[in-house]
C-alpha cells in the first residue's frame, strides 16, 4: 500500500510579477510566499529548489539513521546539509546537481565506515532515486 502525501501551489499573475504560496497537508507549511524574486533574486520566502533540498536532506539523513542500526550503529548527531544547484540550459533552467554535506557522530564508527554507509543511504535514499542530476556527499565523521 502506498503512503500518499500531498502539497499543493497556487500562483496568481505573471512569471516576473505573480506570487504563489505553498502549503502542505500536515500544515508544515501553509501558505509559504514563493515567486520569481524569491527563486532567482534572493527575496524572503521559498523556493522549489530549496524545498527539494530540504526533501533530500531528510530522506537521506533518515536512510541513513537505518543502514546505521542495520550495522548495529546509533548516531548521536547528523546534520545534512543538500546544496541544489539550477542552472540556465539552452531550452530552459535545469536541476544539473546536489550535493549533499553530511557532518556525524557516530559511537563506534571509523571514517571508512561512515562514508561506506552514507554512500549506501544516498543511493538508496527515495528521494535519491527520484532525481536524475547528478547528486554528490561529503560525509565528515566528528
Amino acid at each position: 500500500m502506498a503512503i500518499i502525501n500531498k502539497a499543493s501551489a497556487v500562483w496568481q499573475g505573471g512569471l516576473k510579477d505573480g506570487k504563489g504560496e505553498i502549503s502542505t497537508k500536515s500544515g508544515a507549511l501553509s501558505s509559504q510566499p514563493y515567486g520569481f524574486n524569491t527563486r532567482f533574486e534572493g527575496e524572503p520566502g521559498t523556493n522549489p529548489e530549496e524545498l527539494l533540498g530540504a526533501a533530500h536532506a531528510a530522506c537521506f539523513t533518515m536512510a541513513l539513521s537505518l543502514i546505521l542500526g542495520e550495522a548495529g550503529l546509533t548516531a548521536d548527531r547528523m546534520e545534512t546539509t543538500a546544496t541544489v544547484s539550477l542552472e540556465k540550459k539552452d531550452d530552459g533552467f535545469e536541476i544539473t546537481k546536489v550535493h549533499l554535506d553530511l557532518k556525524g557522530s557516530v559511537p563506534g564508527a571509523d571514517q571508512a565506515k561512515f562514508e561506506e554507509l552514507a554512500a549506501k543511504a544516498k543511493d538508496g535514499c527515495p528521494v535519491s532515486k527520484l532525481f536524475k542530476a547528478e547528486i554528490t556527499m561529503d560525509a565528515t565523521l566528528d
